[in-house]
């Protein structure tokens, strides 16, 4: 799992000097600008050369057919892939005549720097042409967290030796290439050009053109304008196409003299607003960046930044990489999700294509902690996503034969668009993975209302789902069969215990709501027999434990299955599944990502600390961590068990996942939901951080290289900070009244104003580390974290 060195390190940034095709398409993904609503891939200025072109609408999609070889009752009719929507970060530069490609002449220096308290892509590039024409060009982008449909670019060209002729086309490019995000024919020829051509405007020099995508008929208007800042002549006109928009600025440049050009781009979509509404819209957008200008565009993304930063920022020390890794995931989690405004978190935000752009269980699993505790107005309006795509849950469990709501396995629009039944429709834990992050979110802000309007409803459907879903035996216990939980490598299970457990807090939080807000709960046919009916079910669900073993099972006879054959297998072979068929990972002992490990974090007062050990123990010695989402959790469970080196090591991989690309797969856009799991592994694990019924937690502890460690968290209105030193701690929370937390087992109170430092108890023996199968060990934490 070893990775590609590049990226330039920075404790506020990312950059990349000079040049190379290799890796492109990774850096492209690692420089993209989002805020949600919009994403632009890290793709050069002039789109030339470009490995995967990119601009994303969250909620922009095509449908197309869903193929099968043999269909089946409740296999979903049709999928959802997400496309490029009108391209408008493309500058091309003509240097007397020349084109400014990278690739030609001569390029003295090139640097790209991804700045994340500015929020902006920059750019420099020193280039000489052909014909022997030496000039400076140097950009800066970045994508609005304040204006939620805008973007700007600010590029700048100087003449380095001589005078020159200079031409600069700034465009609008539709439809360009869409790299293969399907294996079938006939889904890539839906996706092929999905954008129909609707009407093109320009309007004393600013440039509209409108789409609507063929199949799912979402429109999409896409505009531009200029500011241009130039000491001699200039001529600028501006053209417009079906599929193109271009504004033309043309200028002589004495030696030494620089042009200056800021492009504030628009973008707005819609399945419901008239054509002409749409385009009202978007130049409205591009009105007020063009009244704003650069430098007020500029200004607000840093104040914007600089709140986040106050208490979603974690500092570390003693691992200068860790920082940069650690701030370079937040940053992408805090720009998948700023302004997404009642929609979804795509697993590779607005990065990439992959995926097809779905949203899967880990936005509410991985990416909503972090935004719960750190941003927790984009956790409401992600939840308030979910919600407004109950009715298509509702009609998804009525087709199932099931009572309550079933949310898709991956969607984008809140339809199922898995063929795939084991692993998709199967992998019902979904439903309270949702249910567990409306949970988490009330307990953390306090916001009652959002609790009654909304999560009270996805409580009270999700609770019902798994009433009809599960079954009771003649002793008088729960169980639910023929489900597929967290790990991929098995399926079709009966009682996988990271399902039960979290059905169980679905169930017990459902009651708990309904009790909070009767009226509410009575206007959904709630009856006091049903709260009875969902508390009984909670306290009888099924818990697999193998008394032989002493161990918890993942999934009812998952410990007498025969293990793997793990040392035959080669390194060459992993992912097993690209290797090896389903039906044989199915029946053994061998496990892709964290299952039980994720129980043991999620639900941890169901374990004896003890079972916690003895269960991470076995577990580790399945666990290939063929997947993104198995490294920070098991990070922190080793850190709560006191394998705190071994916690070390899960971190490091987690953190560099993306910018050292240790699964080859980061060209498609990054994993947003593993750089979500760096925060917890950090705040879980080394923090250790719990917030239960029981209340707030922390039993914080670390080990090398790791000298401190500091971050803050939202509850209700106020922040707390926790500092972090090898021996002691210390609280610190902001004006309003004091907060009751536990350090370690000690129940303790917080006041603002009033800094509370405690000292750290001996760590207990936790005996040996644990063993990984073999060849799958993590690496050495310390070749990834200095």
């Amino acid at each position: 799992m070893s990775g590609q060195r590049g990226f330039d390190f920075a404790p506020w940034g990312i950059g990349w000097s000079a040049w190379a095709e290799t890796h492109q398409a990774r850096r492209e993904s690692v420089f993209a600008l989002s805020n949600g609503h919009l994403g632009w891939r890290g793709t050069l200025d002039e789109g030339d050369p470009c490995a995967v072109p990119g601009t994303y609408l969250n909620g922009v999609f095509e449908r197309h057919p869903m193929p099968y070889a043999e269909d089946g009752y409740g296999y979903p009719d049709s999928g959802e892939s997400v496309i490029n929507v009108p391209d408008g970060k493309v500058i091309r530069l003509l240097v007397d005549d020349e084109p400014f490609d990278i690739r030609t002449g001569e390029l003295h220096r090139h640097d790209q720097f991804l700045d994340f308290r500015a929020g902006t892509l920059r750019r420099e590039a020193h280039w000489t042409s052909p014909a022997g024409r030496t000039v400076t060009v140097r950009s800066e982008r970045l994508v609005s967290l304040t204006h939620r449909a805008v973007a700007a670019i600010s590029y700048e060209v100087t003449a380095v030796d001589a005078a020159v002729d200079l031409t600069v086309l700034s465009e609008i490019v539709a439809n360009e290439p869409l790299p293969e995000v399907h294996p079938d024919e006939r889904v890539m020829a839906a996706l092929r050009g999905a954008l129909m051509p609707v009407d093109q405007f320009v309007v004393e020099g600013r440039a509209t053109i409108l789409h609507r995508t063929e199949n799912s008929r979402i429109g999409v208007a896409v505009s531009m304008d200029h500011h241009v800042l130039a000491g001699g002549s200039v001529t600028v006109e501006t053209e417009a196409s079906d599929t193109l928009a271009r504004t033309t600025v043309s200028t002589r440049l004495a030696r030494g003299d620089s042009i200056r050009i800021v492009k504030f781009v628009g973008h707005e979509w819609s399945d419901s607003l008239t054509d002409a509404a749409l385009r009202d819209r978007v130049d409205a957008a591009v009105t007020t960046a063009t009244h704003l200008g650069w430098a007020a565009l500029a200004e607000q993304q840093r104040e914007y930044l600089d709140r986040f930063w106050a208490c979603a920022d974690v500092t570390v020390e003693g691992a200068p990489r860790l920082q940069q890794a650690v701030r370079f995931a937040l940053f992408q989690v805090l720009q998948a999700a700023a302004r997404a405004e009642v929609r979804s978190i795509p697993g590779k935000g607005l990065t990439g294509p992959g995926y097809e752009g779905h949203t899967f269980w880990d936005a509410e699993a991985y990416v909503l902690p972090v935004l719960t505790y750190t941003l927790p107005d984009a956790a409401r309006n992600a939840l308030r996503w979910r919600h407004s795509t109950l009715d298509h849950a509702l009609r998804r469990a009525k087709q199932l034969h099931l009572a309550g709501a079933a949310f898709p396995w991956r969607t984008i629009d809140g339809r199922e668009c898995s063929g795939y039944w084991p692993a998709g429709t199967a992998a019902f834990h979904i439903n309270a993975d949702v249910a567990a992050a409306v949970i988490r979110y009330v307990r953390a802000t306090g916001d009652i209302g959002f609790q009654r309007e909304t999560g009270l409803e996805i409580l009270t459907e999700t609770a019902r789902l798994w009433v009809a879903l599960g079954r009771w035996d003649p002793q008088g216990v729960f169980h639910i069969d023929g489900i597929t939980g967290p790990d991929e490598y098995s399926a079709l299970v009966d009682d996988n215990i990271f399902t039960n457990l979290m059905a169980q807090q679905n169930l017990r939080g459902a009651a708990a709501a309904a009790r909070a807000h009767p009226d509410a709960a009575r206007s959904l046919g709630v009856t006091d027999e049903e709260i009875e009916a969902w508390t009984a079910t909670a306290a009888a669900m099924a818990v697999p434990f193998d008394d032989e073993r002493g161990v918890h099972q993942q999934s009812a006879g998952f410990t007498d299955r025969e293990r793997w054959d793990f040392e035959r297998t080669e390194e060459s072979q992993y992912p097993l599944q690209n290797h090896f068929p389903y039906f044989d990972l199915y029946r053994k002992q061998v496990v892709k990502q964290a299952d039980l490990v994720l129980a043991l974090q999620f639900a941890p007062e169901s374990f004896s600390p003890d079972e916690t050990a003895r269960a991470f123990a076995y577990y580790e010695e399945l666990t290939v961590r063929d997947s993104s989402l198995s490294a920070s959790a098991q990070a922190v469970v080793a850190a709560r068990v006191g394998h705190l080196e071994l916690a070390m090591a899960y971190l490091a991989e987690a953190a560099t996942i993306d910018i050292d690309d240790l699964r080859d797969d980061v060209d498609d856009g990054l994993h947003i939901a593993a750089l979500a799991g760096v925060w917890t592994a950090l705040t879980a694990g080394f923090g250790g951080m719990k917030h239960g019924e029981s209340g707030l937690q922390f039993s914080p502890r670390l080990t090398a290289p790791l000298t401190r460690l500091d971050f803050g968290i939202r509850i209700g209105p106020q922040t707390l900070r926790i500092h972090v030193e090898p021996d002691q701690t210390s609280y610190t929370l902001s004006d309003g009244p004091a907060l009751s937390i536990r350090h370690f087992d000690t129940p303790v109170l917080v006041e603002s104003g009033s800094p509370l430092t405690l000292s750290t108890p001996p760590l207990a023996d936790p005996g040996p580390p644990p063993s990984q199968p073999a060849r799958r060990a993590p690496e050495d934490p310390g070749s990834r974290t200095r």
